[in-house]
């Protein structure tokens, strides 16, 4: 089933939202700056991360408040999640499970979450860091461990910086156990964005290449992939990373390549509505790869209305067949004709929800 009986307080510009009876599809209509991308920003904060806009806690709450917000949900009918900001404590998130407090890392377990939103439709162009960031949420939606691995991995890799940009000469004794920490976790963070790559190609290879673009996509890791081979690697690079007070081996380095198939081109070369369907084809491809071992959610922000009458029916054709609870917004309910019937619809105004079917 998915969420249902969510609440939003005091986050963004909504108040005090509340939207139940959810469905498969949920379509939010309103005007441009309604509120609605607020609403699907509030529903990517029960995922581990910064959410969908990747803002800084002090940047959510509602202006004229407390500096405190909630946002919480009940997870098929069973668990009630949820995540916030209290105002004594402005920069420090907390989450709950069923009442009780618990690390953010924890809601991966629970619930995979997903998003497209206009803000990814250069992703291609921008830079290493935005697809690595990327890959690890398609990751963290099929491998709830990974978020854990991510963590430990960065940790390492900043205090290993720290060391290497330092005015004295670092200890090798604590490099080794320093490396040693970004190895395990950093082949495992490695192993799991090559794997998904891989799983990810396969699915994409047997969908048909219209109406969206096909992708062909390519892993290329940052330093080797086993632990003890990319330890040995941070050790003999040493030297050199001290010289440029950074890092230059593992996962942090990693890359995605992207091409688009039957024209062989870079997807960054593409046009933007060439990389906005490859874009949709991956999210679709990865909603194909979702098992019922979690409840599984998908953020579509504005998609589509910039799909024709065809790429749209082909878009509610292939979320019908996953498992994911789809959430969709838009201006207007005529893109949604074909499943406004099978959806739950609420119009956002000004931070209110009004339920229209």
């Amino acid at each position: 089933m998915g969420l249902d009986r969510i609440t939003l307080s005091r986050f963004r510009n909504h108040r005090e939202t509340w939207l139940d009876g959810t469905a498969r599809f949920n379509l939010l209509v309103g005007e441009n700056g309604a509120g609605k991308t607020n609403v699907l920003e509030a529903l990517s904060l029960l995922a581990p991360g910064r959410g969908l806009r990747r803002a800084a806690l002090p940047d959510m709450p509602a202006q004229g408040g407390d500096g405190g917000f909630a946002v919480s949900a009940e997870l098929d009918g069973a668990v009630r999640l949820g995540t916030g900001v209290r105002s004594d404590r402005p920069g420090r998130r907390i989450v709950q499970v069923n009442g009780a407090e618990a690390p953010a890392l924890r809601l991966a377990e629970w619930l995979s979450i997903g998003w497209l939103t206009p803000a990814m439709d250069r992703l291609f162009a921008e830079s290493a860091g935005a697809r690595r960031r990327f890959l690890d949420r398609l990751v963290l939606a099929l491998e709830p461990g990974h978020a854990r691995n991510a963590a430990r991995a960065e940790s390492a890799l900043r205090e290993r910086n720290r060391l290497l940009s330092g005015d004295t000469e670092p200890d090798p004794a604590w490099l080794d156990a320093l490396e040693g920490q970004l190895a395990e976790a950093g082949s495992l963070v490695a192993e799991a964005r090559a794997r998904l790559v891989e799983r990810l190609s396969a699915q994409l290879a047997v969908l048909p290449e219209a109406p969206f673009a096909r992708p062909e996509l390519t892993y290329r890791p940052g330093g080797p992939l086993g632990a003890e081979e990319l330890a040995a690697a941070l050790r003999s690079g040493r030297a050199r990373d001290r010289a440029a007070q950074r890092t230059l081996t593992g996962p942090h380095r990693d890359e995605l390549d992207v091409v688009m198939a039957g024209k062989g081109q870079n997807a960054a070369e593409c046009s933007t509505g060439e990389q906005k369907a490859m874009l949709i084809a991956i999210t679709l491809a990865h909603a194909g790869l979702l098992d019922n071992a979690r409840p599984a959610l998908l953020l579509l922000d504005e998609v589509a209305a910039h799909l024709d009458p065809v790429r749209r029916e082909a878009l509610f054709g292939r979320l019908r067949e996953g498992g994911a609870q789809v959430w969709l917004t838009g201006t207007e309910l005529a893109p949604f004709a074909a499943i406004e019937r099978e959806a739950a619809v609420w119009r956002i105004s000004e931070g209110l929800a009004e339920r229209l079917g």
